[in-house]
């Protein structure tokens, strides 16, 4: 029998301030314990029968120093998923032993006492659904979506799959200038990969998913089989086209990669190391009116929280909503406290770390509002163009703003989808793309931490035949 969620909070934050007492026994002017354990379900049925089954569990613990050498400080980071004595006393050993060799740094440190906090409200982040679900039930949905998909269309004779995951985390994050925070996190998806053939005997595949917090919000098995069976069916017949300049309409999935470049070209790490086309730009208008760019930690939705929605970041400062781009002007950098340090600005709360090593910069809930148009809207505008479901490698300079990718999708004719085409290269300047974003849908919708709606961006260069 499982223990109780409050026996093993309550273990978890005494190993966390047993481990914390012990490094500022040893040395440690400060010191910062993080505790994590999960559990974690997969499957993958294949025609009908269940080729993988993984179930596993872990726990580890992560522990960082600094040692105070006057105006800076020495630091270093170890951890272990061990929590026997013998390895907690060696955890704390290896981190003294390691700041104590490592170089000073007047901008590391813990943030200041003043500056921690969490949002106390239920962000609904936990669902122990997840867990109660029995295993075979989760095989049955991914063997369902497979098998939808499967008989949609005699040109689907093969698959990749149907798949179901689970996923359940419990974190700790303890300091030695008083913060204690914890948040348990749930997620379950699944999805199905069907393999369709043309009469030549060509070949493609496509996939759709479902995914949430809890059960009870996932998709009909059925339906997710059939959207990807239509996806896959789509690109049956994919042809090249003549390297030419169009617009080019972005779908959902794709679009949220190119807003997503925001993030990082805000990053503070890349400002202050001068390795962003987004340098010295705060204040400047750096995309069209029309966008908007918000990166928000604290987003509930429908009652369940954000993909990216956690109470506190990486360092145990409180999550926020913070605007990167409004109407086109770059209003913030996203930091964390080192990198605003270097700034000389505050953290926007955007630390993110596992178990060792320092502090990240990660985002919350990423995204671009949404516009007013339908994405048939937006393609309807087209006489001649590209609709992009797909792109490939990666093509991105953040230091020059160049992008340059391999993609797939379907040619736009006469504001209508007409064939699908494939082997070919999209490409421009990011700098030139944001500003050239002419329409904007309204179909947002949160699959993942970061989202995009569908848009289109004017005068793009495609290379191909």
């Amino acid at each position: 029998m499982s223990q109780p969620a409050s026996t093993v909070s309550s273990d978890l934050q005494q190993l966390a301030s047993e481990v914390l007492s012990k490094a500022l026994k040893a040395g440690a002017t400060d010191a910062e314990a993080v505790v994590y354990e999960g559990d974690e379900f997969s499957t993958l049925v294949r025609l009908g029968q269940v080729e993988t089954l993984k179930e596993s569990g872990s726990r580890a613990v992560g522990l960082r120093v600094f040692l105070n050498s006057g105006k800076a400080q020495r630091t270093a980071s170890t951890s272990s998923s061990d929590f026997s004595n013998e390895s907690i006393a060696r955890l704390v050993e290896g981190a003294i032993t390691l700041a104590k060799i490592t170089s000073e740094d007047p901008f590391a440190g813990l943030p200041e006492a003043h500056e921690f906090g969490k949002i106390e409200e239920d962000q609904h982040l936990y669902f122990d659904d997840v867990n109660a679900m029995p295993p075979a039930e989760r095989i049955e949905i991914a063997r369902r979506a497979e098998a939808a998909a499967m008989a949609y269309d005699t040109r689907i004779q093969n698959s990749g799959g149907g798949d179901f995951d689970t996923s359940t985390s419990h974190k700790i994050l303890m300091n030695s200038r008083g913060f204690t925070g914890e948040y348990r996190r749930s997620y379950c998806g699944f999805s199905a990969a069907p393999i369709a053939h043309d009469e030549k005997g060509n070949m493609q595949r496509n996939y759709w998913f479902s995914n949430s917090r809890t059960v009870t919000k996932l998709e009909n098995p059925e339906e997710i089989g059939h959207e990807a069976a239509r996806r896959t069916l789509k690109r049956l017949g994919a042809r090249q086209v003549k390297t030419q300049k169009v617009p080019v309409v972005f779908s959902p999935e794709i679009a949220r990669g190119i807003i997503g470049n925001i993030f990082d070209a805000a990053n503070g790490d890349a400002i202050y190391r001068n390795a962003s086309f987004f340098s010295g730009m705060l204040g400047e208008q750096v995309a069209g009116e029309n966008i908007t760019v918000i990166d928000d930690g604290t987003l509930v939705h429908d009652g369940i929280g954000g993909f990216g929605t956690r109470p506190f970041d990486g360092e145990g400062l409180p999550t926020r909503r913070t605007v990167l781009v409004e109407r086109g002007i770059l209003k913030n950098y996203v930091s964390n406290t080192y990198t605003a340090r270097k700034l000389n600005m505050k953290s926007t709360g955007n630390a993110s770390r596992g178990l060792a090593g320092n502090p990240g910069i990660g985002a919350g809930n990423f995204f671009l509002e949404a516009g007013t148009l339908t994405p048939d809207q937006i393609i309807g505008d087209v006489k001649s163009g590209l609709y992009v479901t797909e792109t490939m490698g990666f093509g991105v300079n953040l230091v020059t703003g160049d992008y340059s990718q391999g993609a797939s999708g379907l040619w736009i004719e006469n504001g209508e989808l007409a064939y699908p085409v494939e082997e070919i290269t999209i490409a421009g300047n990011l700098k030139d793309m944001y500003k050239n974003i002419v329409a904007i849908g309204n179909d947002l919708i949160f699959r993942g931490a970061s989202a995009a709606p569908t848009m289109r961006i004017e005068g793009m260069t495609i290379a191909g035949a």
